[in-house]
């Protein structure tokens, strides 16, 4: 790679809050693209295979701005210049926080519809999906999946009232695909429910202070505490595919960019960032050569 430089920017939301440009960008440099990446491994690791990939096929060297806190953060980047490519954007994150419309659980209706808006909206293109779809999931050890005979999201209904219970505090309160909206479609409720930060619902289950937690499927503290996954059996919760959305103004200057970009259309599966997560999460890699050796290993998806 040419010059990809990654910051670690801390206390964003401040800097938004003071309407301040983020400083030490290169928004202003014409041969620099910033990109975001985000504050878990998976949006770091997609920050710098997006931006691996621009380099590998234009003249553009990169920023990788991480640690973005919220997903309204990464949008505001966008929406102020600070950077032209935001690599690691869900479809269902989008339309309940961004464009404030009701869930769609059809994964191509979900696609068209933040495709179109953004387009709209903000003059910005979605991309096709990476391939995967990071959805909420349902987890429990292996040990109490064998004991209760686990395998679904409705199996949990004839335990819901005697086993702890760890969820995303956010997703309390949630509307549409949100705990009252799942209460509605499964018919059942868990009597021993605790909010928690997502990240350390997975270590709560491991040790055995919770029974069953709603993480993300494609964690790779899935795999680094052999949990085993939920099938959503009756389909609650809305796709959550990933894909890198792009300024259109960037794109008129520098079309190479998503030419360079939808060579990953499909390219990683659930279960590939499953396992990229994994290095990262448990192999304790840095997200951005986890990014290079994938994309070395796939020889930057050349004659794809």
């Amino acid at each position: 790679m040419k010059k990809l430089k990654t910051l670690a920017l801390l206390g964003l939301s401040l800097l938004f809050l003071s309407s301040c440009s983020f400083p030490g960008l290169a928004s202003n440099d014409k041969e620099t693209i910033a990109v975001t990446g985000g504050i878990t491994s998976e949006m770091q690791i997609l920050g710098s295979i997006t931006a691996g990939m621009i380099e590998h096929y234009t003249d553009k060297d990169t920023t990788v701005i991480n640690n973005l806190a919220t997903n309204m953060i990464n949008h505001q980047a966008m929406l102020k210049g600070d950077a032209s490519v935001s690599s690691a954007r869900y479809t269902g994150t989008d339309l309940s926080s961004i464009l404030q419309l009701p869930a769609e659980k059809d994964p191509k209706k979900a696609f068209t519809i933040v495709h179109d808006a953004f387009q709209e909206r903000f003059d910005q293109t979605w991309l096709p999906s990476y391939g995967f779809d990071n959805t909420y999931v349902f987890l429990v050890r292996k040990d109490t999946a064998k004991k209760y005979n686990l395998k679904k999201t409705s199996d949990l209904k004839k335990v819901a009232g005697e086993l702890k219970t760890g969820v995303d505090t956010s997703w309390i309160t949630r509307k549409g695909d949100g705990y009252e909206g799942f209460k509605e479609a499964y018919g059942f409720e868990f009597s021993s429910i605790l909010p928690m930060q997502v990240s350390l619902v997975y270590d709560a289950l491991s040790v055995g202070k919770m029974d069953i937690v709603l993480g993300y499927s494609t964690d790779g503290r899935i795999a680094s505490y052999d949990l085993v996954m939920l099938e959503d059996d009756l389909r609650f919760f809305p796709p959550y595919d990933a894909a890198p959305i792009v300024s259109n103004k960037l794109l008129k200057s520098d079309p190479e960019v998503k030419d360079a970009l939808e060579r990953l259309d499909g390219k990683i599966s659930t279960k590939q960032m499953q396992k990229l997560n994994y290095r990262a999460d448990n192999d304790l890699v840095e997200p951005q050569i986890v990014a290079e050796d994938f994309l070395k290993e796939h020889n930057y998806f050349e004659g794809k």
